[in-house]
């Protein structure tokens, strides 16, 4: 079943100027593609529209490297959790393409990154009808007084094609994702890249038959290994330095006990903390998903070094409890003056004549820019930032909801861990959608369809 035959007649709405959309989603990443799918399969048929500034849908395509598996299992997907029957999960798309029965016989709960994007990608498409590609949000705000009979609305500003289109809704979640993050000083170019390139320079490289001598991967987490992993496989006569703060790469915890805390009642349970109980959590459970590598890949990463120990022939090497203090572009490529901390000393790796740098970082990008009260502000009782946004009111103020916009970025919270919110998804919605008074129709009520769930 499509996402439109889910959704009902109401699902893609009329154009701009037209009666409020009950949501406006601002990006549509997997974040909101749950989103739309809990929304689609609502017995409430719900007006929804979701803007999105990529031309196509993707999902950290940049870091599609071949044979990298998933970290979560494949029945925590974008619907399963929250609806075992609903036809958007990942069985479902594996039968769709006739592979369900060979994927069933590899006897594995993780499939590669590049079949979950493409599990992500069959997703999205059923709702080409309710996403405008190559939008980019540049406002929000309130709408007019007495702009719509049935309470206030927001107003939504974007650029399209070169013009101007603006949209009504009665409740926005913003989910923009992550972007990437140099230091200060370092600017990405031919030799200085990101992590979230990865994939096509090494292509471009590769199909330049330019053979680099030498790689610097600044880093100690997942992309970082798989970053160093992947380069020491692609070019077999470089070498790859691996620079990191720590004495090596820390294994993240994804026991049976610790992975209770991804559970949908631990999110709940997070929010409803005093904010000393959040941070107790936060610190505790970093190494379940931040700076920490799977151990499977420490393990092969670790058998590789030991084997050029043993050969002789040393093409991983490794700095530990060291930083990046100075990057030095010149015509004939990059030099990197790392200091070590242990050492107290500085080393100059010379990455000339086709040898490049890499470096990886993310960081949150801010929201979108807002007018009058929707503008999310941190509260002076410290309080979790999910409770910025004025909360939804059957009679009262729109619901502008940022999804990922928290006082502390970088938490357990931020894992891609589909089928908590997928849960949240469908409480949010089945709490907040009941009949419209006085309308014919059977669409939700103000802001009434979903808070920040990530």
């Amino acid at each position: 079943m499509t996402a439109t035959q889910h959704a009902g007649s109401g699902a893609t709405g009329p154009a701009q100027d037209s009666a409020p959309f009950d949501l406006v989603g601002v990006g549509f990443g997997p974040g909101n593609l749950g989103l739309a799918i809990a929304a689609a399969e609502h017995p409430a048929p719900l007006r929804v529209r979701f803007l999105e500034r990529q031309d196509r849908f993707g999902w950290h395509r940049g870091m599609l490297i071949p044979e990298a598996r998933m970290q979560i299992p494949f029945v925590k997907d974008l619907a399963t959790v929250r609806n075992p029957t609903s036809g958007f999960g990942f069985l479902s798309y594996l039968a769709e393409r006739g592979r369900l029965v060979d994927f069933l016989n590899r006897q594995t709960f993780f499939p590669t990154r590049l079949e979950y994007h493409d599990y992500l990608s069959w997703a999205a498409e059923q709702f080409d009808d309710v996403v405008d590609y190559g939008s980019e949000v540049v406002e929000v705000g309130p709408g007019e007084v007495g702009d719509s009979e049935d309470g206030p609305v927001l107003d939504i500003v974007a650029r399209r094609d070169g013009r101007t289109v603006r949209h009504r809704a009665y409740a926005v979640v913003i989910a923009t994702g992550l972007r990437p993050h140099l230091p200060p000083g370092v600017t990405s170019g031919d030799r200085v890249w990101h992590n979230c390139d990865l994939v096509p320079n090494v292509a471009r490289l590769q199909s330049e038959r330019r053979i680099p001598r030498r790689f610097v991967v600044v880093g100690a987490g997942q992309s970082a290994a798989e970053s160093i992993e992947f380069l020491h496989r692609s070019f077999p006569g470089a070498e790859v330095h691996a620079v990191f703060d720590r004495w090596g790469f820390s294994p993240a915890d994804d026991s049976a006990f610790a992975n209770r805390v991804f559970d949908p009642d631990a999110a709940h349970d997070f929010h409803r903390s005093p904010p000393h109980v959040r941070r107790q959590i936060v610190e505790r459970h970093r190494n379940t998903n931040y700076a920490v590598v799977d151990p499977d890949l420490i393990e092969s990463i670790y058998e590789k070094h030991y084997a050029e120990l043993v050969d002789g022939d040393e093409r991983l090497h490794f700095h530990p409890m060291s930083r990046v203090e100075q990057v030095d572009l010149t015509s004939d490529g990059p030099s990197v003056v790392v200091w070590s901390g242990v050492k107290s000393t500085s080393t100059v790796i010379a990455c000339r004549h086709d040898r490049l740098r890499h470096r990886l970082s993310i960081e949150r990008p801010g929201p979108v820019p807002a007018r009058d009260h929707p503008t999310p502000r941190r509260p002076r009782t410290g309080r979790h930032r999910r409770q910025l946004s004025p909360r939804p009111r059957r009679h009262g103020g729109p619901g502008l909801r940022p999804r990922g916009y928290r006082a502390h970025p970088r938490t357990w919270l931020d894992a891609a861990v589909q089928h908590r919110r997928a849960h949240r998804r469908d409480h949010r919605l089945d709490r907040r959608a009941p009949t419209r008074a006085g309308r014919e129709d059977d669409r939700a009520p103000d802001g009434a369809v979903l808070t920040r769930s990530s």
